[in-house]
């Protein structure tokens, strides 16, 4: 894959040394995309006595998963020629996709727009104006109201010269970022050694772009999707039935209530429903035992991945990703009366909440 522009040539770089390996330094932020660090997660594996892995997210340049998707969106649109130089990206985003494209625009010359449901940490909402965004919050309205999110998105870009609706849950560059970075690295960082990965699910694209490239790679890698509580994902490949769970989930940016066209034809072999509980815990965890600072859905992500460990047994590799920090869910994954008031803060142990203010 290549990240760079051909005009820009590090080589020609004032003062630059040749002797520098150019493998090892990105070319800008765009260059920041994908290779994250796979980290292996001391005290679940020692638990489970399975390598539990995860990809650090965070470490792309725009700090979370969502970059991957955002470069391919972009190339993807210059690629068709639907978007000309100094033109407007614009999407429907529950936020880290929206700060990708943000970071993006910005590196690249673009303009962004983003429309985004009113439910979202503030902490997204601030980061994404302070990148150059234009935000629009909306009501939480479910896919087939003419008044969601993203179909506030395809009208404003339609009503645009020069403007694109990335669309990141139907767009399938978004399923192949992950199946020409994600997936290759997970292959190559485990020696072909990965006996499962599993993810939370939103637009799709992590789930179905990685176990797409792996199953081709050896079909016997189990794909795994993990489904908060209040999606309907769950249900629908358990049960072929698209009903929602019961309740909201305090995760951000997965959940889904139908089958986006990047999903569709997913290779996944098996579904775990988790509640906010297990993930918030699973989170906190993580903050006390590894020092890892994470937002709720990778609790959930590894959360799912520790009890698929337990399921399969000792001495297999299970690969999850950290989706991103702690930084966007300070003021409500991380306050104690947020916690209370959704029923989550009896049931943490007493021992975590010396981390929540």
């Amino acid at each position: 894959m290549v990240l760079h522009f051909r005009n820009i040539s590090l080589l020609l770089t004032p003062g630059f040394k040749r002797n520098y390996s150019q493998e090892l330094i990105k070319n800008g932020l765009v260059g920041m995309v994908g290779r994250t660090p796979m980290v292996r997660l001391n005290k679940l594996s020692d638990e489970t006595k399975c390598e539990i892995l995860a990809k650090a997210e965070m470490c792309n340049g725009g700090g979370s998963v969502k970059d991957r998707a955002a470069y391919f969106l972009i190339r993807d649109a210059l690629q068709k020629g639907q978007l000309k130089p100094g033109g407007t990206i614009v999407e429907g985003t529950a936020g880290n996709t929206g700060i990708g494209l943000a970071h993006m625009c910005l590196a690249m010359g673009f303009k962004c727009v983003i429309f985004m449901p009113n439910n979202q940490s503030q902490e997204k909402i601030d980061l994404l104006k302070t990148l150059g965004a234009k935000v629009t919050s909306v009501p939480v309205c479910p896919w087939d109201d003419p008044n969601n999110y993203n179909h506030h998105a395809k009208r404003f870009a339609d009503s645009l010269e020069n403007s694109v609706w990335t669309n990141q849950f139907d767009n399938r560059a978004n399923r192949q970022a992950h199946i020409e970075t994600t997936g290759p690295e997970i292959w190559t960082e485990t020696s072909g050694k990965v006996n499962a990965v599993v993810f939370g699910t939103g637009t799709g694209g992590t789930l179905s772009g990685v176990s797409t490239f792996l199953k081709e790679k050896n079909p016997k890698v189990h794909a795994v999707l993990a489904d908060p509580q209040g999606s309907a994902l769950y249900n629908y490949f358990k049960h072929g039935k698209l009903e929602r769970s019961p309740g909201d989930s305090i995760t951000e940016g997965i959940g889904q209530g139908r089958v986006t066209e990047n999903l569709k034809g997913a290779p996944i072999d098996d579904a775990f429903a988790v509640m906010d509980v297990d993930a918030v815990n699973m989170t906190f965890r993580l903050l006390h035992e590894e020092g890892l600072f994470v937002g709720a859905s990778t609790g959930l992500n590894v959360f799912a991945a520790y009890k698929l460990a337990k399921q399969m047994g000792a001495g297999h590799t299970i690969v999850t990703c950290l989706c991103d920090t702690g930084h966007r869910y300070y003021a409500k994954l991380y306050k104690k009366e947020v916690l209370k008031t959704r029923g989550l803060l009896d049931n943490m142990p007493e021992i975590y909440q010396q981390y929540l203010h």
